[in-house]
This record gives C-alpha cells, structure tokens and sequence, in this order.
C-alpha cells in the first residue's frame, strides 16, 4: 500500500508521525511511503534522511492511506477523498466544522486517541498524555511569573518560604506525571481521582502529596491553588466540566489553570483553546494555559513516542487487518459515525461497523 506523510499545518504543531526508522519497517513489509518535502523539517529530519530509509518524494495526500499528528485543519478539509484512509488524532467532538467535513469527504478517519479504547490501554495516546501532564507542572510555573500575568509565585518555594501549592484533577497518565513532576519539585500537592483504583499505589510513591477520590472539598482546594490541572480523560468523550467559573473567581489573581484536557472540550466553563504562538489569556483572574497540542513543544521526543506507538497499528491498516484494539479508532466511516461515544456526543447517529 501506498501510505502518505504530509506535513503539518496546524500553529506551532513541530512533530512528524514517522521518522525514519518507521519509514524503513514499512517499506521493508512492503509498502511504499510517500513524504511530502519538508514533513520532517520541524524536528531535524531532513528529506534526504527519508529517502535513505526508502521513502519517496511526492504528493502525500495521493495515497490511499495518511498518516499524520493533528487533526484536519481548515486548509485541510477538502483533502480526503472516498476510500481513503486517515490516521491521526481526530477530536470530533468539540468541533461541529471539522466533523462535517469528515463525513462529506466519505473517507474513513481513525484516532489516535481512542485505538485500544476497548481494554483501556490508548497505547498510541498514552506516551502523548504523559509527556503533556510533564509539561503542564513547567508551564504552570511559567504562567505564575509576573511577565506572563501571574502572582510572581515560585513554585518550589525558597528555604523559609512555602512552595506553592498545584491541585491536579485525574491521576491518569496526565494527572500522574504531572503529580510526579509537581511532588518532585517540592510542591504542595492535592490530587483528586475518579476512583480508587490508583489510590494506594500513588500515596506509596508520593508520601506527603493528598491524594483523594470523588470531589469532596474540590471547591476548597481549587480556592487554595496556584495551578490548577485539567488531566481527567474519557476516551472517546467530551471532557467533563468540574471547573465551574464562580470556582475560579475564589482563586488567588494571578494563579494558574492549565487544562490538557481542551482538545476534547476543557474541563472549565472558562476553557477554551489556545496555541502556542499564543498560548495564554486571563479570565476571572486566573492565566488560562489551554494548548490542545501541547507535546508539540517537545516535538522531537513526542514524535520518536508517537511513531513508535502509531507503527504497529499503521501496519495493521496497510496489511488491511482490523484488531479489536484498531477496531475502536475508528469514529468515521464512509459518511457515518461509527464511534458511540462520538454519536453520542455529537447528537449525530450512530452507524456501529
């Protein structure tokens, strides 16, 4: 099969979904990989590097499968044809133009974010998620400075002066590497999970950090925080609202909210996207962080992560196999919606394959 690398257009979106190593086990299963110029170009692979491993030059959105990092953009809408095939992130859900667009192009879309939905396991998200709950601790400490609208706080405090304090809510892959980073700087940590299946295993390694289930004193310790994390996922739905703005106005001015979860919606009532040519704006006070794609300012790790996990499954597509695991990324199919929880999301009906 001939499979597509375009390059990304979306603001500030560096990564690239293969990298040569990629390259060379496709093309040595048999399948051609057509590049177009420059796709590597935001993380130092040179063209020349994807022709060594065995790609070809070209128009990369004439193959009949494309695999790429974000979801259409607008330039992108009139892209897809009948019969063919799109494998990236697709985050439907909080974008009615975008959904449209993939269901009048008739091709098939298939999310990164909800292969391996059915056992829970997200294996192609799950390295993007933990790389995001890593940066939201460090940008959450940058939106405190005074130079970008914050209370001039430092987070780890000083000898003598009380850290600050970071109120994170999931303990996902998110929620726990932002708590690993957070607990690791010397900050004062509140966590507050869904259920408590984590529990026991997170207060052993993070002696000190408050870790709790359901949201039973939420609305206190939002009040005491300086950065707020939005991390809490349910694969395949829109981000559920446990922020409300009447919450934020009792933060402290100048605080932090920085909400992974935007490209599914938000987890605030005053969330709403962002990117990173601009990245922040002040609401009720509080420095909105609201990137939905985050990684991409670590695009060269997150796209050897993000290759990596795509690999086995992009071999799946071009072998024309569909495991279970596959099976659940699959939203879009030919004009119909095929995900569930997207149908049910989107008021749109549901088309099961």
């Amino acid at each position: 099969m001939r499979i597509g690398l375009p390059r990304e257009v979306k603001d500030g979106e560096f990564r690239v979904a293969l990298t040569p190593a990629e390259v060379r086990a496709l093309a040595g299963a048999g399948h051609s990989v057509v590049v177009e110029p420059g796709a590597g170009s935001g993380i130092g692979i040179s063209d020349a590097e994807y022709a060594g491993a065995g790609a070809e030059p070209g128009a990369a959105w004439d193959c009949a499968l494309v695999v790429k990092v974000k979801e259409l953009q607008a330039p992108e809408y009139r892209r897809p044809r009948p019969g063919q095939t799109l494998f990236c992130f697709q985050h439907f859900g909080p974008e009615p133009e975008l959904l449209d667009a993939a269901l009048g192009s008739g091709a098939t879309f298939v999310a990164f974010e909800t292969v391996g939905q059915s056992d829970g396991s997200l294996p192609i998200l799950a390295p993007m998620s933990a790389i995001a709950g890593r940066l939201a601790v460090q940008v959450g400490a940058w939106c405190l400075q005074k130079h970008s609208g914050g209370s001039g706080l430092l987070l780890p405090g000083l000898e003598g002066i009380a850290p600050g304090r970071v109120v994170i809510l999931g303990g996902g892959n998110v929620g726990g590497n932002a708590l690993h980073v957070a607990h690791g700087i010397g900050a004062q940590v509140t966590v507050f999970l869904r259920s408590d299946k984590r529990l026991a295993r997170l207060r052993a390694r993070y002696p000190g950090a408050d870790i709790r289930v359901g949201p039973d004193r939420l609305a206190q310790a939002v009040a005491q925080a300086d950065i707020l994390i939005g991390g809490v996922l349910v694969p395949g739905r829109m981000s559920p609202k446990l922020v409300t703005r009447a919450m934020l106005r009792t933060m402290r001015p100048g605080s932090a909210l920085v909400d992974v979860g935007i490209d599914q919606g938000g987890i605030a009532e005053t969330s709403r996207p962002t990117s990173h040519s601009s990245p922040t704006y002040i609401e009720e006070g509080v420095v909105h962080y609201c990137v939905p794609n985050m990684p991409a300012a670590c695009a060269l790790t997150a796209s050897q992560a993000l290759a990596r996990a795509a690999l086995p499954f992009l071999l799946e597509l071009a072998a024309g196999t569909i495991s279970p695991a596959l099976a659940t990324g699959i939203q879009v199919r030919a004009g119909k919606v095929t995900h569930e929880h997207l149908a049910r999301d989107t008021g749109r009906g549901l088309h099961p394959l």
